[in-house]
């Protein structure tokens, strides 16, 4: 016996359950005026509840932006134009913009409350299609405003972070234990970590597993960890602050959370007196030209991050369309030795 194949959901289903007209239900989804923010709620909860979304179809037809993708970033722009990462991150999302003939609307903000503000008022004004959330932190807001909104986004992030957003994310857990484990396997006993943004979710889980790898270490090993904010300014002044110690108090070995503050400590070391790697091993994440112009070369946790925003972009245009992957990983970074690491 066949079974009967559930009713498919209607936008009349939606305007009952949430108390309004059909028309109420596409003033909501088209983001038109004439209905107060309470209604609104109601008929996105209503939407949510029954699992009901407008087509793509019909959406381009009334006419919502589907040719430019909003990408708001919570960095000082002195940063975030000296970062590697993200301008290597951003090259990778246009690649995949401009084959379909998209722009990238891109904002910097100085807090998430900022960027939730930012987020309505693109959706509402339909100046995009989608966007993508990057640098999520714990009790992030942008997920529910995301949900409310029927805003099509791609989060950057482990799922553990990401309120259930597709997502697509690097293992960073499995690739600090990895950096752990080679610094212990060259005999390093004395291991420091600088890292980023206390309040960011994945400098959380890069502290979390570090100090999860340096107590599995046998013989037992002493770490030390220092949040920062990403700088090449703050990054020396941790290094600085960690070579300080008499010979036999300070790290051998430092691991940095991107490629400009190991670089920052690279020139730290070298102020100090100290030889690297003879003194001091320094390993960075990001890998980018920089740490291949260094003397010596930084060893260096690699991942293609083109190819990483590249898969961001074809992700979010998968979710815009209802044909993507949904969330998955990258490959995780890979270690990549060079001169800055040797035995202590």
């Amino acid at each position: 016996m066949t079974a009967t194949p559930p009713p498919r959901v209607t936008i009349k289903d939606v305007a009952a359950r949430a108390g309004v007209s059909k028309g109420a239900v596409s003033l909501a989804f088209n983001h038109k005026p004439g209905l107060s923010e309470a209604t609104r709620d109601r008929i996105f909860r209503a939407a949510r509840e029954l699992g009901w979304a407008p087509s793509s179809t019909a959406r381009t037809l009334a006419g919502s932006r589907v040719d430019v993708v909003g990408l708001a970033v919570c960095r000082p722009a002195r940063l975030l134009g000296l970062e590697p990462f993200y301008m290597e991150f951003i090259s990778g999302v246009e690649s995949v913009l401009v084959e379909r003939s998209c722009s990238l609307l891109l904002r910097l903000v100085r807090s998430p409350e900022e960027e939730v503000g930012l987020m309505e008022s693109w959706w509402r004004g339909r100046q995009i299609g989608g966007s993508i959330l990057v640098d999520f932190r714990a009790d992030d807001p942008r997920p529910a405003v995301a949900g409310r909104l029927g805003l099509p986004v791609v989060a950057v992030g482990h799922p553990s972070l990401t309120g259930g957003l597709t997502s697509v994310w690097t293992d960073d857990a499995t690739a600090v234990t990895e950096a752990v484990r080679y610094l212990a396997a060259l005999g390093h006993r004395r291991i420091a970590r600088v890292g980023g943004a206390a309040a960011l979710g994945h400098t959380s889980i890069r502290t979390t597993a570090f100090d999860e790898a340096v107590r599995s270490l046998e013989p037992a090993a002493r770490a030390w960890q220092v949040a920062t904010d990403f700088s090449g300014d703050a990054g020396a002044r941790a290094t600085r602050s960690l070579l300080s110690a008499a010979p036999g108090e300070r790290p051998t070995a430092i691991v940095y959370d991107n490629d400009i503050m190991a670089v920052a400590g690279l020139s730290v070391a070298a102020e100090m007196g100290l030889r690297v790697p003879d003194d001091v091993s320094l390993l960075a994440w990001d890998d980018s030209q920089l740490c291949r112009l260094t003397h010596p070369t930084l060893s260096a946790m690699s991942h293609d991050v083109h190819g990483f925003g590249a898969e961001v972009a074809r992700t979010l245009f998968g979710t815009i369309t209802g044909e993507g992957p949904g969330s998955h990983p990258v490959p995780t970074p890979v270690l990549t030795p060079r001169g800055s690491t040797a035995p202590p």
